[in-house]
Protein backbone atom coordinates (compact mmCIF):
# COMPACT_ATOMS: atom_id res chain seq x y z
CA UNK A 1 0.00 0.00 0.00
CA UNK A 2 1.24 3.56 -0.71
CA UNK A 3 1.77 6.19 1.47
CA UNK A 4 0.19 9.73 0.68
CA UNK A 5 3.76 11.45 0.15
CA UNK A 6 4.41 8.10 -2.88
CA UNK A 7 0.88 8.84 -4.47
CA UNK A 8 1.95 12.50 -4.57
CA UNK A 9 5.23 11.05 -6.27
CA UNK A 10 3.71 8.86 -8.28
CA UNK A 11 0.90 11.33 -9.39
CA UNK A 12 3.98 13.41 -10.58
CA UNK A 13 2.79 16.03 -8.28
CA UNK A 14 4.58 18.26 -6.49
CA UNK A 15 3.60 20.45 -3.10
CA UNK A 16 3.87 24.17 -3.04
CA UNK A 17 5.55 25.79 -0.03
CA UNK A 18 2.78 26.23 2.65
CA UNK A 19 1.52 29.46 2.58
CA UNK A 20 1.81 31.82 5.40
CA UNK A 21 -1.41 33.66 6.86
CA UNK A 22 -2.97 36.55 5.26
CA UNK A 23 -4.26 37.72 8.44
CA UNK A 24 -3.80 37.58 12.62
CA UNK A 25 -4.91 33.54 12.18
CA UNK A 26 -3.52 29.93 11.87
CA UNK A 27 -2.81 28.29 8.81
CA UNK A 28 -3.68 25.24 10.65
CA UNK A 29 -4.61 24.25 14.52
CA UNK A 30 -4.38 20.71 16.07
CA UNK A 31 -7.09 19.63 18.60
CA UNK A 32 -6.71 16.18 19.46
CA UNK A 33 -7.16 14.20 16.55
CA UNK A 34 -8.48 16.51 14.34
CA UNK A 35 -6.23 18.99 12.06
CA UNK A 36 -8.38 21.92 10.92
CA UNK A 37 -6.98 24.01 8.01
CA UNK A 38 -7.87 27.40 7.41
CA UNK A 39 -9.44 28.65 4.36
CA UNK A 40 -6.45 28.41 1.16
CA UNK A 41 -6.15 29.55 -1.97
CA UNK A 42 -4.67 28.30 -5.65
CA UNK A 43 -1.58 30.18 -4.47
CA UNK A 44 2.43 28.58 -6.08
CA UNK A 45 4.75 30.36 -4.16
CA UNK A 46 4.52 33.78 -5.36
CA UNK A 47 1.98 32.83 -7.99
CA UNK A 48 -1.71 33.32 -7.47
CA UNK A 49 -4.49 32.51 -9.50
CA UNK A 50 -6.84 34.77 -9.75
CA UNK A 51 -10.44 35.40 -11.52
CA UNK A 52 -13.76 34.76 -11.32
CA UNK A 53 -15.67 31.88 -13.18
CA UNK A 54 -18.25 32.03 -15.53
CA UNK A 55 -16.32 35.61 -16.46
CA UNK A 56 -12.64 35.44 -16.82
CA UNK A 57 -12.43 31.12 -16.28
CA UNK A 58 -13.71 28.40 -16.94
CA UNK A 59 -15.58 25.23 -14.97
CA UNK A 60 -12.43 23.24 -15.86
CA UNK A 61 -9.56 25.86 -15.29
CA UNK A 62 -11.17 26.92 -12.11
CA UNK A 63 -11.19 22.86 -10.72
CA UNK A 64 -7.93 23.10 -11.72
CA UNK A 65 -7.12 26.01 -9.29
CA UNK A 66 -9.39 23.79 -6.81
CA UNK A 67 -6.93 21.18 -7.43
CA UNK A 68 -3.91 23.39 -6.62
CA UNK A 69 -5.39 24.90 -3.51
CA UNK A 70 -5.98 20.89 -2.16
CA UNK A 71 -1.89 21.09 -3.05
CA UNK A 72 -1.43 23.80 -0.76
CA UNK A 73 -3.62 22.23 1.88
CA UNK A 74 -1.74 19.37 1.73
CA UNK A 75 1.34 21.06 1.78
CA UNK A 76 0.00 22.41 5.54
CA UNK A 77 -1.00 19.25 6.60
CA UNK A 78 2.43 17.92 5.62
CA UNK A 79 3.97 21.17 7.45
CA UNK A 80 2.02 20.83 10.67
CA UNK A 81 1.99 16.72 11.47
CA UNK A 82 3.16 14.96 8.07
CA UNK A 83 1.03 13.22 5.65
CA UNK A 84 1.24 9.88 7.06
CA UNK A 85 -0.08 11.27 10.28
CA UNK A 86 -3.68 11.88 8.73
CA UNK A 87 -6.31 9.29 9.09
CA UNK A 88 -8.74 10.47 6.63
CA UNK A 89 -10.35 13.72 5.40
CA UNK A 90 -13.40 14.67 7.52
CA UNK A 91 -14.87 17.93 5.53
CA UNK A 92 -14.51 20.11 2.72
CA UNK A 93 -15.86 23.71 2.73
CA UNK A 94 -15.30 25.54 -0.71
CA UNK A 95 -15.89 28.70 -1.78
CA UNK A 96 -16.20 29.57 -5.36
CA UNK A 97 -15.75 33.51 -6.98
CA UNK A 98 -18.16 33.35 -9.81
CA UNK A 99 -21.07 35.01 -11.56
CA UNK A 100 -24.56 34.98 -10.18
CA UNK A 101 -25.84 32.50 -13.02
CA UNK A 102 -23.28 30.07 -12.34
CA UNK A 103 -24.63 26.85 -10.64
CA UNK A 104 -22.04 24.44 -11.09
CA UNK A 105 -19.81 25.11 -7.85
CA UNK A 106 -19.72 21.20 -7.46
CA UNK A 107 -17.93 20.32 -10.34
CA UNK A 108 -15.43 23.03 -9.15
CA UNK A 109 -14.54 21.97 -5.85
CA UNK A 110 -13.86 18.87 -7.40
CA UNK A 111 -10.99 19.52 -7.94
CA UNK A 112 -9.57 19.42 -4.66
CA UNK A 113 -12.23 16.41 -3.37
CA UNK A 114 -10.65 14.47 -6.46
CA UNK A 115 -6.58 15.25 -5.55
CA UNK A 116 -7.85 14.00 -1.64
CA UNK A 117 -8.99 10.54 -3.00
CA UNK A 118 -6.35 10.26 -4.87
CA UNK A 119 -4.10 10.83 -2.07
CA UNK A 120 -5.66 9.37 0.17
CA UNK A 121 -7.82 6.42 -1.13
CA UNK A 122 -10.89 5.78 0.97
CA UNK A 123 -9.55 7.97 3.60
CA UNK A 124 -9.96 11.03 1.45
CA UNK A 125 -13.90 10.22 1.24
CA UNK A 126 -15.45 13.44 3.29
CA UNK A 127 -18.71 15.57 3.63
CA UNK A 128 -18.65 18.86 2.32
CA UNK A 129 -20.22 22.02 1.03
CA UNK A 130 -19.94 24.18 -2.01
CA UNK A 131 -21.09 27.54 -1.73
CA UNK A 132 -20.81 30.79 -4.49
CA UNK A 133 -20.05 33.64 -3.38
CA UNK A 134 -19.60 37.08 -5.41
CA UNK A 135 -16.11 38.10 -3.91
CA UNK A 136 -12.97 35.98 -2.23
CA UNK A 137 -9.61 37.58 -1.14
CA UNK A 138 -7.38 39.40 -3.98
CA UNK A 139 -9.44 38.05 -6.58
CA UNK A 140 -8.77 33.82 -5.84
CA UNK A 141 -11.25 31.99 -7.82
CA UNK A 142 -11.69 29.22 -4.90
CA UNK A 143 -11.12 29.00 -1.23
CA UNK A 144 -11.33 26.22 0.11
CA UNK A 145 -10.80 24.83 3.99
CA UNK A 146 -10.66 21.41 5.64
CA UNK A 147 -10.75 19.05 8.96
CA UNK A 148 -8.93 16.36 8.93
CA UNK A 149 -8.64 13.26 11.37
CA UNK A 150 -5.36 12.26 12.89
CA UNK A 151 -4.04 9.00 13.43
CA UNK A 152 -4.02 8.35 17.55
CA UNK A 153 -1.01 8.69 19.04
CA UNK A 154 1.32 5.58 19.92
CA UNK A 155 0.79 5.61 23.81
CA UNK A 156 4.43 6.92 25.86
CA UNK A 157 6.64 4.58 26.62
CA UNK A 158 6.58 3.11 29.85
CA UNK A 159 8.73 4.38 32.69
CA UNK A 160 12.18 2.94 32.72
CA UNK A 161 13.18 0.42 35.80
CA UNK A 162 14.78 2.52 38.42
CA UNK A 163 18.72 1.54 37.87
CA UNK A 164 19.83 -1.38 39.82
CA UNK A 165 21.69 -0.14 42.56
CA UNK A 166 25.92 -0.26 42.03
CA UNK A 167 27.87 -2.27 43.15
CA UNK A 168 29.72 0.74 45.47
CA UNK A 169 26.23 0.36 47.48
CA UNK A 170 26.07 -2.92 47.95
CA UNK A 171 29.80 -2.93 49.21
CA UNK A 172 28.92 -0.22 51.55
CA UNK A 173 25.99 -2.68 53.20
Amino acid sequence: MLTPEQRIAKMGLVLPPPPAPAGAYLESKRVGRMLYLAGHGPIDGSSITTGVVGKDMTTALAAAAAQLTGLSLLSTMRAAVGLDAVEGIVSVLGFVNCVPWFTDQPSVIDGCSNLFLEVFGEAGKHTRSAIGVSSLPFGIPVEIECIALLREEPPPPPEPPPPPPSAKAKANK
